[in-house]
């Protein structure tokens, strides 16, 4: 069965973006730049494959989830597929139905979608963001991929916006950059 991977930048306090959705404050540090588009440049908008080196990106990921608020920046300045490369499917239900073969505007429950979705064939399925999603999506993130950012910022677009209900992850790969940025890697673990 497919994955669903939540791969995301996040500042030391949990924050995704600041409070007006914006994660512009991270920034890009070379060697984190660089580790992306060796290691994950599926994750890389289209548009900027040229700027990072990355021609026709493979990796894990065959399709990609985001909300609304998360694709907005893209809508707003005339790109409607950002992820080109990859099958997106947005969830709102305001927008309507996409014009781009590669776009799906999905209006129904997140949770459903994704248990359907994991089971048709493919690759793994990335979790773009934002904070609403992922807190719907949460029982169903099997991997979870942080860019954890040595900064804290006091509020902004939490992780994972949701009440309180632990899930537990365990630690399989964690990578110090020179910058300062840790890049941790997570999966559930396997029911006892």
């Amino acid at each position: 069965m497919r994955k669903l991977v939540y791969y995301v930048a996040s500042t030391l306090d949990g924050f995704i973006a600041a409070p007006d959705g914006s994660p512009d404050f991270f920034g890009l540090e070379p060697d984190l730049a660089a580790h992306i588009a060796a290691h994950w440049p599926q994750t890389l908008p289209t548009f900027t494959h040229p700027q990072f080196g990355v021609e026709n990106p493979q990796g894990r990921f065959d399709a990609l989830v985001m909300g609304r608020a998360t694709y907005d920046p893209a809508l707003k300045i005339g790109i409607s597929s950002p992820y080109a490369h990859l099958r997106q499917y947005v969830f709102s239900r305001s927008l309507p139905p996409s014009t781009d073969p590669e776009v799906e505007i999905v209006a129904g429950d997140p949770v459903e979608f994704m248990r359907a979705l994991k089971r048709e064939p493919g690759g793994n399925i990335w979790l773009c963001g934002g904070g609403q999603l992922a807190g719907q999506l949460l029982p169903e993130v099997d991997e979870l991929v942080l860019k954890l950012n040595p900064v804290l910022v006091g509020s902004g677009v939490p992780l994972a916006s949701r009440g309180f209900e632990p899930h537990r992850f365990a630690l399989v790969e964690s990578l110090p950059l020179a910058s300062g940025t840790v890049v941790l890697r997570y999966t559930r673990p396997e029911p006892a």
